[in-house]
């Protein structure tokens, strides 16, 4: 097998299992979404939205990119030099427990003067919830290596499957105990404890023995200390910036429209990252390989590898946001009558996220370039942007305007990461690996489903599951038909040597 095809085949066998942890986390994301909604309302649901973003937000600043560092790392050092992985990952380890303490403590006195009003839920759960992000930055970086490691299916279970169970659990139990906004907040961050002790006994499993390496240092040399900051700090700022782009919005609407216009905005951001579980899956699995190609010098295969995952971004992701779009009324509507007014906020960050889709994977493929300075770069520019954006678009369209912030910013960073990469590495999407699969979501897609939101209404449940079903049922259709111009015959090829395989 050529070596384009046996990274198709790779991306496919990955992809699957990637696909499959990220489409139960984001369920049980939704789930958790809707057991906020539902128990807490709007406004109670927006005090917890908005400490877990808190969270997201400073937990990105305090790992200092070492879960990038890991993934761009781990993969080079296991081909050259074995022996430096037990020492990064503690010196990598520690650094990010230290650095989080630091940042909670500066937090835990900067809180009240954000959130002094005379309403302390916000305050109280953020200052709260703060004290698990050591936790949980370790989590992380123990998780991204044992990704880059090239465990997919113990990486799932951790990040994918372990996780998200346990929050839901959690949140409920805390409701129903009658736990006040601050222990619900608590419960979703207690999880990670149990991540922890779970990725770090996956992971030494996977560490190279000394025995095998030679004598292994307890901290990694000055060099290698140097280009592991070299590469994380920049990608720190990106994380932080990338973190921003989804929360921040959530925050400036709790500030300027209350708890209720946050707990609103909020359930509709989230099916929207529940809809990335194409893009979050992908990346998972060519972040990787994008890094081994390209320290291998094997462009070529590059190019392939990224045409390929662009081709199934657009042809799998694309078509569940155009149905959220279509549907948004009844999505919006599962959280409660409340939460209606958000279905025109729903329709706009969808529209952001499909345009963005058609540029691939190319965040991945800048950072994996050794290039995280020029994403951190991207991520600023896009985050004032965005702030402008909300400061100025909320006070006069509500909601609305902060999902239109966020659609155009979306854009706006994938043309920057684009035009950079074609720049950088001559590496660029072409034209018809994004119009093919693009034009084929519309008419086996956009255009049944349409056709049946007509006919039942965009607000209805039986609507949503026809519509679900008749574009399933035309999509499986294309794919069979145009299996080689999309690229999914290395899908199929490997899927038909499993069964083969569980059949012999």
């Amino acid at each position: 097998m050529s070596g384009q095809g046996e990274s198709r085949v790779a991306l496919a066998r990955g992809g699957i299992v990637g696909f499959v942890g990220a489409a139960l986390s984001a369920v049980l994301g939704f789930l958790l979404s809707v057991l906020l909604a539902r128990l807490l309302g709007s406004a109670g649901s927006g005090v917890v939205t908005q400490a877990t973003g808190v969270f997201s937000l400073v937990m990105a600043m305090a790992k200092l990119g070492f879960d990038s560092a890991a993934i761009y790392l781990m993969p080079r050092l296991r081909v050259d030099r074995p022996e430096e992985i037990r020492p990064c990952l503690a010196y990598m380890g520690t650094l990010a427990v230290v650095i989080s303490l630091v940042v909670v403590l500066v937090l835990e006195l900067v809180a009240p003067l954000i959130w002094g009003g005379d309403d302390p839920s916000v305050r109280d759960a953020i200052r709260a919830i703060l004290w698990f992000i050591p936790v949980g930055a370790l989590t992380v970086v123990a998780a991204a290596a044992l990704r880059a490691l090239g465990n997919m299916r113990e990486y799932v279970l951790v990040q994918n499957v372990t996780l998200p169970v346990l929050r839901p659990v959690l949140v409920a139990a805390a409701v129903a105990m009658g736990g006040s906004l601050t222990v619900v907040s608590l419960s979703w961050a207690l999880p990670f404890a149990v991540v922890l002790v779970l990725s770090w006994f996956l992971l030494v499993r996977h560490l190279p023995a000394e025995d095998r390496t030679g004598p292994q240092q307890r901290w990694p040399g000055r060099g290698r200390r140097r280009a592991i900051m070299g590469f994380a700090l920049p990608r720190t700022l990106s994380a932080a910036l990338e973190q921003g782009l989804t929360w921040l919005d959530v925050l400036i609407v709790g500030l300027l429209a209350g708890n209720g216009a946050a707990g609103v905005y909020g359930g509709a951001s989230r099916y929207i990252q529940a809809g990335l579980i194409v893009d979050t899956a992908l990346r998972i699995v060519v972040s990787p390989q994008f890094s081994r190609l390209m320290h291998m010098e094997r462009i070529g295969e590059l190019r392939a590898l990224y045409s390929t995952a662009t081709i199934w971004l657009v042809l799998f992701a694309t078509p569940i946001h155009l149905l959220m779009a279509i549907f948004s009324p009844c999505l919006m509507l599962i959280l409660g009558p409340e939460f209606q007014p958000g279905s025109w906020v729903l329709v706009i960050l969808c529209c952001g996220a499909m345009v963005t889709f058609c540029a691939g994977n190319i965040h991945s493929l800048l950072i994996m370039s050794g290039r995280s300075g020029w994403a951190a770069l991207n991520k600023a520019v896009v985050l004032v942007v965005n702030v402008l954006g909300n400061l100025v678009l909320v006070p006069i369209m509500g909601i609305d305007g902060a999902a239109l912030s966020w659609a155009v910013c979306m854009v706006v960073d994938a043309a920057l990461a684009t035009v950079q990469v074609v720049h950088f590495l001559d590496v660029r999407p072409v034209v018809a690996d994004v119009l093919r699969p693009l034009l084929g979501v519309g008419a086996c897609a956009g255009i049944p489903s349409g056709l049946v939101a007509l006919a039942l209404g965009r607000d209805s449940l039986l609507g949503l599951g026809l519509g679900i079903l008749v574009s399933g049922v035309c999509l499986g259709a294309m794919c069979r038909l145009m299996r080689e111009p999309l690229h999914l015959s290395g899908l199929g090829s490997m899927l038909g040597s499993k069964i083969g395989r569980r059949q012999g």
